[in-house]
């Protein structure tokens, strides 16, 4: 339920920024023009991009709130990642082609209009900072927190043209609307790199930054009866939800004993490293040692799946199931 009403909230914030965004488009491309600023209009491209961005997230989170099926056993949850993805490469993309734009205008300077520059700018921070504010709260979603860069960045960027128009209407030098432009690049750049390579870490099945397989190993073996833990795996299906496989060596013990030793596994990785779906193998072997001091033909395998689902009332329940092959 609790979910659901996130879920919601997002979709709203989305809606309500995507409206705005347009209205600033339509408007930093009319008065960039007036005021022949690359800045605003490298602003209007931006915010173009930042209109995508908002736009995929919100389908995104749509596709998030889809129950699994038989053909999408986990859902959509990936979505929000592969949102953030794209979302960050393009504006690493629009951050190129503005700094080629800015660099042509030192070479053929343009007379821009101060006064226009600064009143839209202004605009653009007040909307920037309201939709950014507006996302905080949910930036925890790599998917959220690509579109919160976007409008953090206008954010910073909008004011910096400000300071600019400032600075023309003082000064009279015009190579400074060139010089916002490059350094609203370099911005761009530095905020889009790290979700890049977030998401792609994520994409690409990497073990969470925050997750020290050493230490996941180190507490398993430590239950009573666990020999060893290999082919240890750690992946993330979103920015905050992890999963874990492995196999478990453990002495010959009773079915009602795997059970027990599953359900501590399940308890360790659950509450002290934040995994709630694990699907762990629990081997059986009649040695209490690793180093071949006896090898049964057919040593006896169990199974165990913990899976984390929110039951009536947003309670929190995982299950584990052992059975003998």
């Amino acid at each position: 339920m609790a979910q659901s009403t996130t879920h919601g909230a997002v979709q709203r914030i989305l809606k309500v920024s995507l409206a705005l965004t347009a209205m600033y488009i339509a408007a930093t491309f009319y008065f960039g023009l007036r005021a022949h600023s690359l800045a605003l209009l490298s602003e209007a491209g931006h915010n173009l991009s930042d209109f995508a961005a908002l736009a995929l997230s919100f389908v995104a989170v749509w596709l998030q709130g889809r129950k699994p099926s038989d053909k999408r056993t986990f859902g959509y949850q990936r979505a929000g990642v592969l949102a953030g993805f794209v979302n960050a490469l393009s504006l690493m993309v629009l951050a190129g082609w503005i700094g080629i734009e800015a660099i042509g205008r030192f070479l053929h300077p343009v007379t821009v209009e101060p006064h226009l520059m600064m009143a839209v700018a202004a605009a653009g921070v007040l909307m920037n900072g309201l939709i950014a504010t507006l996302l905080w709260k949910f930036s925890g979603d790599v998917n959220i927190r690509s579109v919160f860069v976007h409008m953090l960045g206008d954010t910073v960027s909008t004011a910096a043209v400000i300071v600019g128009g400032f600075v023309i209407q003082l000064t009279h030098m015009q190579w400074i609307d060139p010089v916002l432009s490059l350094i609203i690049s370099a911005l761009i750049l530095w905020s889009s790199y790290g979700i890049v390579r977030e998401t792609l870490h994520i994409l690409l099945e990497g073990t969470p930054r925050s997750i020290d397989l050493d230490e996941i190993r180190t507490a398993m073996q430590k239950a009573p009866g666990v020999i060893n833990v290999h082919d240890l795996h750690v992946w993330s299906l979103t920015s905050q939800s992890h999963a874990l496989a492995c196999h478990v060596q453990v002495t010959e013990m009773t079915l009602a004993e795997c059970e027990a030793v599953l359900a501590r596994l399940n308890h360790e990785v659950r509450d002290h490293f934040g995994i709630h779906h694990t699907t762990i193998q629990l081997e059986v072997t009649d040695c209490a040692t690793v180093d071949g001091c006896c090898s049964p033909p057919e040593p006896m395998v169990i199974d165990g799946h913990s899976h984390h689902h929110h039951g009536p009332g947003g309670h929190s329940h995982d299950h584990g199931h052992a059975h003998a092959h």
